[in-house]
């Protein structure tokens, strides 16, 4: 076994690395960029080695900078992670040139699946179904329309050494081919060094469904069930499952069986996951080969008990399987949500910034529930432009689904993160949706449920009066220990006030305290818009966090004080609560609404990030959806559109520049 290996990687996915090496008595070596010299995986490893500036291009993705590390410290095996070098054939093979062991496949196995292209002509020849398309490279933007109508439309536009949803775009028509081909290319070359592309057939409906196998060197091949990725946003998982809730036993085999007659056919050594798309039928069609870990690993790790990480140590250090086929079984069930620096509720563009306080839920095993966390960052910790958004991968395991799913809601809503935007609100939305909870997927699910976007959402009636006694529950206990009831609380005789309102958004919910007594632990009875309901909570001032019972139900959400209230953050809702006298919500009624700023004649940047290029000419009329930029962040592009027709009267930024969050980029006449 290995004495020593480097991680050539950084995040989330290398303190994963370490952690089993460190359980196995392995010492580990992280990299790292100027961006990450305080990074959680630095400080985690035996050693640390720097490898140059932010930029990957410059550290991460250089294979002479990692060879150099490895040497300098003694480091006799490398584990890839995901992402930067772990499917470049010729990294792996300089490895082996240099007596270092590439913890993953062969080159041989990188280069006939890590290209999408190369793998889909071995898919074909050796009997692996797969979706119609041209497998050609596509010389230009007039090649791709004459190769998308040929298949027949829709399409997809993918990048030939893609990965991670980068490089890829659907098309409807001939139009978006065009566009769609510049854009997956020129985001290719960014990403990759490689703009090649390649279209396929777009199946409507499809279920992104995958099989995860291990293989090593003596010829023993097994598939560990699979995982469910559909769940996706600009072909970027979000959330993943272990089992898929649609396969039956029988697709399940069947994509098992042919899973490992292809990683047989390539001489696959390692941890390797075969991805499908899945009909309504259950007909399912090879997608690629992702010769490396998966980010989504941990769901099945939960359902098998197998630490992936750990065999792929094993198989690199040259020992046989230890499991074989009819001993795997899937126990349970788990659910992984994505945790990204992005703004559900502009779309969800990257944000930048420091994580003022960052607290997860706590790791372990609950009576039934498990709870794990993959995170690469920590409370203090700048999340930057320079690589992927992810801040980390929250799991839950129970033994059914809809427990599973139930668990993770009440993870996501005591997961707190301050300083960025973050897409928490609408991953514990996720898990009330009914279309998710029932099973009903498609990689279209987001497109289809939220076609305008993720938007705040406005509690129902009962989702108000939880509201109202998580909030007035709050504003009792902290004048509770402010105040010890000051006279101003009071009625003359001395009791605590009985009437309440308090205004969750828009809506004024009126409360009646039953016992008048406030305790600690808090446990008072209420009558909310006449409903009698108890409330019990041992939450205390400054903790972001508020778990109680309201009415008997398990409650978790999280509360942060603003002016003259309280900002609640609970299943996906964020309200702002005011607690109130009667008197004063009757004059609150009367107070006009502020409207935010006309914004409309202006091009704001939604994100930090940097411009691309400027579409457009001062004094040019533009039409309804033409481009008027593209910007760039975290290595992905995003294109501006006009809303409507219009004049550019003045553009203020320029090609190269970076820009802040609402920095105007131009003005309009």
């Amino acid at each position: 076994m290995f004495k020593k290996i480097l991680i050539a990687n950084r995040g989330e996915i290398a303190c994963r690395v370490i952690k089993t090496a460190r359980r196995m008595g392995i010492l580990t070596v992280a990299v790292y960029s100027d961006a990450d010299r305080d990074a959680l995986h630095v400080e985690m490893a035996d050693e640390a080695v720097h490898i140059g500036p932010a930029a990957a291009s410059e550290s991460y993705l250089v294979a002479e900078k990692i060879i150099a590390a490895c040497k300098a410290t003694g480091a006799e095996a490398v584990h890839p992670g995901y992402g930067f070098l772990s499917e470049r054939a010729s990294f792996c093979a300089e490895l082996e040139k240099q007596g270092i062991v590439f913890i993953g496949p062969k080159p041989k196995a990188i280069m006939a699946m890590g290209d999408k292209i190369e793998s889909k002509k071995f898919a074909n020849a050796a009997g692996v179904s797969t979706v119609p398309g041209h497998l050609g490279v596509i010389e230009d933007a007039a090649h791709a329309e004459v190769i998308a109508g040929g298949i027949g439309y829709p399409v997809m536009i993918k990048a030939s050494a893609g990965g991670g949803g980068k490089g890829m775009r659907i098309a409807w028509n001939e139009a978006e081919v065009r566009d769609g081909f510049e854009r997956a290319s020129s985001e290719a070359k960014s990403s990759f060094g490689d703009d090649r592309v390649f279209i396929e057939k777009f199946i409507v409906e499809p279920r992104h469904i995958e099989i995860q196998v291990l293989a090593d060197a003596h010829g023993n091949v097994v598939y560990l069930g699979e995982r469910e990725c559909s769940i996706q946003r600009r072909n970027q998982k979000v959330a993943e499952e272990a089992p898929s809730p649609f396969l039956d036993e029988k697709t399940r085999k069947a994509m098992g069986d042919q899973s490992v007659a292809l990683a047989k056919a390539v001489d696959y050594q390692s941890a390797g996951t075969v991805e499908f798309i899945v009909d309504r039928d259950r007909n399912f069609y090879f997608l690629e080969m992702n010769t490396r870990l998966q980010v989504e690993h941990p769901v099945t790790e939960l359902v098998t008990g197998i630490d992936l990480v750990e065999q792929m140590i094993r198989v690199a250090a040259g020992e046989p399987l230890a499991l074989a086929q009819e001993e795997i079984r899937l126990d349970g069930w788990a659910i992984e949500s994505r945790l990204y620096a992005e703004d559900p509720y502009r779309n969800f563009l990257p944000s930048i910034g420091r994580l003022t306080r960052y607290r997860p839920p706590a790791e372990g095993r609950t009576g039934n529930l498990v709870v794990r966390n993959d995170t690469g960052v920590f409370e203090g910790a700048e999340i930057s432009m320079y690589y992927d958004p992810m801040i980390a991968k929250l799991c839950t395991w129970a033994p059914t689904r809809l427990e599973a799913i139930e668990a993770m809601g009440r993870a996501l809503d005591g997961f707190v993160v301050d300083g960025i935007e973050h897409n928490v609100p609408f991953l514990s939305a996720l898990m009330k949706h009914p279309r998710w909870r029932e099973g009903r997927l498609s990689t279209g699910f987001i497109a289809e449920e939220y076609p305008d976007g993720f938007a705040p959402m406005k509690p129902d009636r009962t989702e108000e009066a939880t509201l109202a006694a998580i909030a007035l529950s709050a504003s009792l206990i902290e004048t509770n220990r402010r105040e010890r009831f000051a006279d101003r609380l009071r009625a003359a005789s001395g009791t605590l006030r009985e009437h309440w309102v308090v205004k969750t958004g828009d809506s004024h919910v009126a409360v009646r305290l039953i016992d008048g007594l406030v305790t600690i632990p808090f446990d008072m009875e209420m009558a909310i818009e006449g409903e009698n309901s108890s409330v019990v909570t041992d939450w205390r001032p400054g903790d972001p966090v508020w778990s109680g019972t309201v009415g008997g139900r398990n409650i978790t959400a999280q509360i942060r004080p603003v002016l003259n209230g309280l900002r609640i953050d609970w299943q996906g809702l964020s309200v702002t609560a005011k607690v109130l006298s009667p008197r004063h919500a009757e004059l609150d009624r009367l107070m006009p609404v502020k409207l935010p700023p006309d914004t409309s004649k202006l091009l704001l940047c939604p994100m930090p990030g940097l411009v691309v290029s400027i579409a457009v000419a001062e004094g040019q009329e533009v039409k309804a959806g033409e481009t008027l930029a593209i910007v760039e962040a975290m290595k992905m592009e995003n294109v501006l559109r006009a809303d409507r027709d219009l004049v550019v009267s003045k553009i203020n930024a320029a090609a190269g520049e970076s820009l802040a969050v609402d920095a105007v980029i131009m003005e309009f006449a």
